[in-house]
């Protein structure tokens, strides 16, 4: 069953209106009461019910289904467009044109220019890498997930020695669950998430193909040495590093240099995953999720004590795209060292805070209904970015709290003395002083 929160074309309202424009909009937030509770290989138990004030500003709208975000030296933007463009956003919201040297991408279905991510070294060598769905030259029905390097001239407005540097085996005639997430490490490898392709599930048990696995490249392309299956001959392909996925959409690095992941469940059971090299992650033979059909059911999960269980897992699909951690202490303390992941089915955020594999909070942040939330960042700035895409794709910064204003200064004068009545006049009443008014809760706006 193809997810349908990631087939969706979402229709334009208009043609990139007001660009340039930077807005300052308040939406909702929504606070699990998870928050405190240890959650270990834990089910969500969030309530979308709750809400508070979240701040954000639009720095741009009117991209074209946006599906991914990077940063620029300088405080611009790169993002990729779906049906196949690469813009530059400047910081101040202005959105380019289509950068030069795109290869040609099979933009039917879940396909397209998907992921980007710049080179640690870009400022030097202005190497970047970005992910797509290749169509197949000698078979228009056939793709498979690419991943390709460039060099993006000085002027950013062309691609230069693009190369195809990795493409996922074999073709299949399908145009769902790509995957085709990218996170580089400190030391320059290269991680990229592949989808089982939807028809081709089984698949993602055999590690003599790429499908449903995650894959760990030098930047030429090329395996590393020290693969788990490289090391182990005749096991399966040397660039591979874990598998048993069924369609991962977010993946990151944390400072401490570990791999995460989320995938999407079939119906339900998406998943939260701390991957580790050498691990399986049980798809398609267990799900937490609902397969329509022959395969295993809700609670079947982790039977086996040779597949790696998921650290945290939704049992109602929330169709989980993007994911960072966010390491700066811009939104204080109780938000450094969470995990934030953007939500298709809810236009949302989720926060998860993560100790020893270990869920001990979850929060829940509106961004827009009627949205897919498509991808999260955090900033040089150590501020946190969302792309949306629906209807029209806009780029947001969500801005941190603003420190209490100090209260006045309580008056070390004393009070006036009450005046005494003369000889001959009436006393006068004393009357009490009202009653200070009770502080009533504000409107919803």
């Amino acid at each position: 069953m193809q997810d349908q929160h990631l087939n969706a074309r979402p229709q334009r309202a208009s043609s990139f209106p007001g660009r340039g424009a930077l807005r300052r909009i308040t939406w909702a937030s929504l606070l699990c009461s998870a928050a405190g509770a240890a959650l270990a290989q834990s089910a969500s138990t969030w309530d979308i019910s709750q809400a508070e004030p979240l701040v954000l500003s639009e720095i741009a709208f009117g991209l074209e289904q946006p599906w991914a975000l990077a940063f620029l030296p300088g405080g611009d933007f790169l993002v990729t467009e779906r049906e196949g463009a690469m813009r530059v956003v400047q910081a101040n919201g202005r959105i380019g044109h289509p950068i030069a040297g795109v290869p040609p991408v099979a933009a039917q279905g879940q396909g397209g220019l998907l992921d980007v991510a710049l080179d640690r070294q870009f400022a030097q060598n202005r190497r970047l890498f970005f992910c797509f769905s290749e169509p197949d030259p000698s078979n228009a029905s056939r793709s498979s997930t690419a991943l390709a390097s460039a060099q993006l001239n000085e002027r950013r407005t062309r691609l230069e020695n693009v190369q195809v540097i990795f493409h996922q085996m074999p073709r299949v005639r399908s145009d769902a669950h790509f995957g085709c997430r990218i996170a580089q490490a400190q030391d320059g490898s290269l991680f990229l998430a592949l989808g089982e392709r939807s028809i081709a599930r089984e698949q993602a048990q055999r590690t003599s193909n790429h499908l449903g696995s995650i894959v760990r490249l030098q930047p030429d392309g090329k395996p590393f040495a020290d693969n788990p299956l490289a090391r182990a001959k005749g096991k399966g392909l040397p660039e591979t590093w874990s598998w048993g996925h069924r369609n991962p959409q977010g993946l990151t690095i944390t400072a401490d240099g570990e791999l995460w992941a989320h995938e999407h469940g079939p119906q339900g059971g998406d998943e939260f995953n701390h991957i580790r090299g050498g691990a399986n992650y049980g798809w398609p033979l267990v799900t937490y999720g609902r397969n329509q059909g022959a395969g295993p059911r809700a609670g079947q999960q982790r039977k086996n004590a040779a597949l790696e269980a998921p650290v945290h897992y939704w049992g109602q699909a929330i169709a989980p795209s993007g994911l960072t951690y966010l390491d700066s202490d811009r939104y204080g303390a109780q938000w450094q060292g969470s995990f934030f992941i953007g939500s298709l089915r809810h236009g949302a955020l989720v926060r998860l805070k993560v100790v020893d594999d270990v869920v001990q909070q979850e929060s829940w942040h509106r961004i827009a209904e009627g949205e897919q939330v498509r991808d999260v960042r955090q900033g040089p700035d150590g501020l946190l970015y969302v792309l949306t895409d629906r209807p029209d794709g806009r780029l947001l910064r969500v801005e941190p709290p603003k420190a209490p204003e100090p209260e006045p200064a309580a008056s070390a004068a004393p009070p006036p003395a009450a005046p005494q009545p003369s000889a001959g006049e009436f006393e006068p009443v004393h009357v009490a002083p009202p009653a200070p008014a009770q502080a009533t809760a504000p409107v919803a706006q």
